[in-house]
């Protein structure tokens, strides 16, 4: 059973950065993947971005491609997003997830393991 504990979020302008944090609480195996998804208010959780753990391959969603970035620090099971020129749509509740497999999924379903959530508000 994987733990994941998200940080990081908090209230910016627009334009502005934020990075958030996913630590787990075990050693993930190389046959892992962990993503971000992002849920707002009223709305469906959205696939946001996406890595293997074993050779780093990232995948993005077209709405954050060139602002957002996922990046993974194997010695601390940490994973991130790298958030930059923000905009107020980009306001959701963060999750990291994870799942054991080799490929990138951009399907919730196809994760078994979630964060408890992180809020990322962004001003006008």
């Amino acid at each position: 059973q994987v733990q994941l504990v998200e940080s990081g979020g908090g209230l910016v302008q627009a334009g502005g950065s934020l990075r958030l944090s996913c630590a787990a609480s075990q050693r993930t195996s190389t046959r892992y993947m962990m993503g971000w998804f992002r849920q707002a208010p009223g709305k469906e959780r959205d696939f946001v971005a996406a890595i293997s753990w074993s050779d780093g391959t990232t995948r993005h969603a077209e709405s954050v491609k060139g602002r957002f970035t996922i990046s993974r620090d194997n010695a601390k099971n940490t994973q991130y997003l790298q958030m930059n020129t923000l905009k107020p749509e980009d306001t959701a509740v963060y999750y990291c997830a994870a799942d054991q497999s080799l490929w990138l999924s951009e399907n919730k379903n196809d994760y078994d393991y979630w964060g408890q959530g992180t809020q990322v508000t962004v001003s006008s």
